[in-house]
C-alpha cells in the first residue's frame, strides 16, 4: 500500500486520530537504561510496544536521535515498527528544505535508508524543493504549512496578493504539488480558525496537527476544526505527553495517557468511531 491507503486503513482499524511522536530525551529515562548502548532504541520500542493498539502513526523526530549519534537506533526501530506492527505508517520529522541533489539525498535518507513511509518537508524554497520526494510515488510528504511555533506568524501570515502565505502553501499543495496524491500539510494545533481555513481550502487532504500537550493547542476545537468528512483527515502528534507521562514506568504511563488522549480525540469525532 502507498502512504494514503496505509494512512486510511490506520484510521479505520485502531479508531484513533493519534499518533505518538517519539522524541526520546536520555536525560528522562528510567535509570534500568542507564549505561545502555542502546538505551534510546530500549526507550522508544517500549512506547511503541505500549501504545501500538491506541494510534493511527508513529512520529520518530529525526534530531533527538542524530543528536545523540544514535541514528543507527532510528534505523533498527523504524524497522521494528514495520517488522511488528506493519499497519501503523512511521513518519519521519526531518522538516528538510533544500534543492537539487541535495534534496534527492535527503529524499533517499528518509525512503531508503530509514525506509519511513512518510517525511516532514519544508515548502518554503518553493517547488523544485518538493520535487524529489515525489520520485518515491508511494510515499508521504507532509508540508510545513501553519507551524505551532509563536514566531511562525513572521512569514507564514505576511498577505501574498489577497491570501496569506500558508493559505497560498495549502492551495498548492492541495492543487499543484499532490501529483501522487500523497501530500498532507503540517498545521499547529494551537490556530484551529486557521485549521478550519485549511480544510476549507484543501478538502480532505491529511493533517498532522503537532501542538497538543506540551504546546498548548485545544483538543475539542482542534478536532471540530479539522476532521475531514467521514471523522478521519487528522494525524493528532503528542510527544512529551505521552513519553514522559510516568518516570519511573514509562510504557505503562505512555499507555495510559495513550488511551486517555485517542478517547478524548474520539469523543469530539463525527462521526464517533467505534472502538476494537
Amino acid at each position: 500500500m502507498n502512504f494514503i491507503e496505509s494512512l486510511n486503513a490506520s484510521w479505520e482499524k485502531s479508531a484513533s486520530l493519534l499518533c505518538v511522536g517519539l522524541d526520546p530525551d536520555p536525560e528522562k529515562f528510567p535509570a534500568r537504561l542507564s549505561g545502555c548502548h542502546d538505551a534510546i532504541f530500549r526507550f522508544c520500542v517500549e512506547i511503541v510496544d505500549a501504545t501500538a493498539d491506541l494510534v493511527c502513526c508513529f512520529k520518530p523526530q529525526i534530531a533527538h536521535f542524530s543528536a545523540h549519534r544514535a541514528e543507527t537506533q532510528l534505523e533498527d526501530l523504524i524497522a521494528y515498527i514495520h517488522l511488528n506492527y506493519p499497519e501503523i505508517p512511521v513518519i519521519l520529522d526531518a522538516k528538510r528544505g533544500d534543492i537539487g541533489s541535495t534534496a534527492e539525498r535527503y529524499a533517499a535518507e528518509a525512503f531508503i535508508r530509514y525506509a519511513a513511509d512518510a517525511v516532514t518537508v519544508n515548502p518554503y524554497m518553493g517547488g523544485d524543493s518538493i520535487a524529489p520526494y515525489l520520485a518515491y510515488p508511494d510515499k508521504g510528504i507532509a508540508l510545513l504549512c501553519r507551524t505551532s511555533n509563536p514566531g511562525s506568524g513572521d512569514l507564514q501570515l505576511l498577505d501574498t496578493g489577497g491570501m496569506k502565505l500558508y493559505e497560498r502553501v495549502a492551495r498548492l499543495a492541495a492543487d499543484k504539488w499532490n501529483s501522487n496524491r500523497q501530500c498532507a500539510l503540517v498545521v499547529g494545533a494551537t490556530y484551529p480558525a486557521e485549521i478550519a481555513r485549511i480544510r476549507e481550502i484543501t478538502g480532505d487532504l491529511p493533517l498532522l496537527v503537532p501542538g497538543i500537550g506540551a504546546q498548548g493547542g485545544d483538543l475539542r476545537s482542534t478536532v471540530e476544526a479539522g476532521c475531514a468528512t467521514r471523522g478521519t483527515g487528522l494525524i493528532i502528534n503528542s510527544s512529551r505527553a505521552i513519553l514522559y507521562a510516568d518516570s519511573v514506568d514509562p510504557a505503562g504511563g505512555a499507555r495510559k495517557a495513550a488511551r486517555e488522549m485517542r478517547d478524548a480525540i474520539n469523543r469530539y469525532r463525527a462521526p464517533a468511531p467505534t472502538v476494537p
